[in-house]
């Protein structure tokens, strides 16, 4: 009796464990102990290890450091010809650096340059200083923008990522911070060079990523190493419209960030894929009380769904429109929604809207239609 009840406990333990851990073994194989990867478009998470287990990320940081320099340079207050001048705390930092003297002066185009391919700690000062008057200034600005972008994780010391107590933050606020940088297409011109130069030839600037070099539909991003982070990489890519993010942290070495990285990224390419549905035609809606008995209709932009390789469901599309419209009728006045389902799932909708004004009757647009009539005879 107790062999028998024993075998049945091995045989529910063995089919539990053989089940509980399905998705985890369908994943991809990591050696780094906390990793993330996302989808850029809708914020999903594909996959994850340990994701807010928080931890330094080397010079994966200045991918913050970048947000806020393009927002600036978006926002009018920098330009990429502006040449600023390197003070004695930028010149004073150490780790990958290109040597800036103080009073030494670069564009910030070349110090963008040196920040993201050859992930100089001394330029990312320089670009924090110029923007918030004090490196200081800048890194409350980068937590204030980490929490505007819900990175709970994280907490900035300073702008480029050298070791220092309390600077943490975790792989899902990387990819957070990463999907942010994304939203300026300028940064490719920079995380895709492989080699670039500054200081008029004199300095050689070699990109720090190996996967931009190797691997297919690759973007960027930034990759980060020091003794307490590990080997670290925040590697962007795109494909047939689905953009992932994979973020790294804490891997033994850098063949093996870049290895993690790409192996993220495999599974994302063949296990996910973006399906943007047709939108559907639309009859002009009758309207109540109208100078017109209807009104023309526009469907707003059709979203980008994100679905698995595997699932074969039809995308339908369904129309729904208030019950009674009634003038008057603003262009662009929200007057229903499409909502896309697949599987009997509803996955997105977009705004249904006007697509002219719609004057109401009066008294006085009646005698004026008329009158037009009258003398249009």
């Amino acid at each position: 009796m107790k062999r028998n009840a024993l075998c049945c406990a091995l045989v529910m333990s063995l089919l539990l464990c053989a089940a509980s851990p399905r998705a985890r073994a369908e994943g991809p194989e990591i050696t780094a102990p906390s990793v993330v990867l996302m989808e850029a478009s809708t914020g999903e998470v594909l996959f994850e290890k340990d994701c807010h287990n928080v931890r330094p990320c080397a010079s994966i940081t200045k991918v913050m450091t970048l947000c806020l320099t393009f927002e600036a340079i978006e926002g009018g207050q920098l330009s990429l010809s502006d040449t600023l001048t390197a003070s004695a705390h930028a010149a004073s930092m150490g780790g990958s650096d290109i040597w800036l003297k103080e009073g030494e002066q670069m564009t910030v185009d070349d110090l963008i340059k040196a920040t993201v391919i050859m992930s100089a700690n001394d330029a990312a000062v320089v670009l924090a200083e110029s923007i918030a008057g004090s490196e200081e200034a800048f890194v409350q600005r980068m937590n204030e923008k980490a929490q505007a972008l819900g990175m709970e994780d994280t907490v900035f010391k300073n702008c480029n990522g050298l070791d220092e107590e309390g600077h943490v933050t975790s792989a899902h606020d990387v990819a957070l911070m990463s999907r942010e940088l994304l939203k300026y297409p300028k940064i490719q011109d920079y995380t895709l060079t492989w080699i670039d130069y500054v200081r008029g030839g004199a300095t050689q600037l070699v990109n720090t990523n190996k996967l931009i070099r190797s691997y297919q539909g690759i973007t960027g991003l930034k990759t980060g190493t020091t003794s307490q982070a590990g080997s670290c990489i925040t590697a962007t890519a795109e494909r047939d419209g689905l953009s992932l993010i994979a973020v790294v942290l804490g891997a033994g070495s850098t063949d093996d960030r870049f290895s993690d990285a790409r192996a993220l990224l495999d599974y994302g390419f063949a296990g996910w894929a973006v399906k943007v549905p047709e939108a559907p035609e639309l009859s002009p809606a009758p309207v109540l009380g109208g100078m017109t008995a209807t009104v023309r209709l526009t469907v707003g932009e059709s979203p980008k769904l994100l679905m698995q390789a595997s699932d074969t469901a039809v995308i339908e599309s369904k129309v729904e429109l208030q019950a009674d419209i009634t003038a008057p009728i603003k262009k662009g006045d929200v007057l229903g929604r499409v909502v896309y389902t697949a599987g009997g799932k509803a996955l997105a909708q977009a705004p249904i809207t006007a697509a002219e004004d719609i004057e109401a009757i009066t008294f006085g647009s009646a005698f004026r239609y008329l009158l037009g009539g009258f003398f249009s005879l």
